[in-house]
């Protein structure tokens, strides 16, 4: 029996459409340091911790 395993990092794409956002607006993000990334050689990745803080911080600041 095969157990699925949770990815902990995200490719651009990926993390694109888990926000529902496109790559462009991603790598933006990263850009200006509001979504944490890594890069691999030459693979810019994102971690899903990092994903699910910027979505926790866009929540706090619409309380605010």
């Amino acid at each position: 029996m095969t157990q699925a395993v949770s990815p902990t990092v995200y490719t651009v794409p990926e993390a694109a459409a888990t926000l529902r956002i496109s790559k462009h607006t991603i790598y933006k993000l990263i850009r200006s340091r509001e979504l944490e990334s890594i890069q691999i050689r030459r693979r810019r990745l994102v971690p899903v911790a990092a994903v699910q803080d910027y979505i926790s911080r866009l929540g706090d600041e619409s309380l605010a």
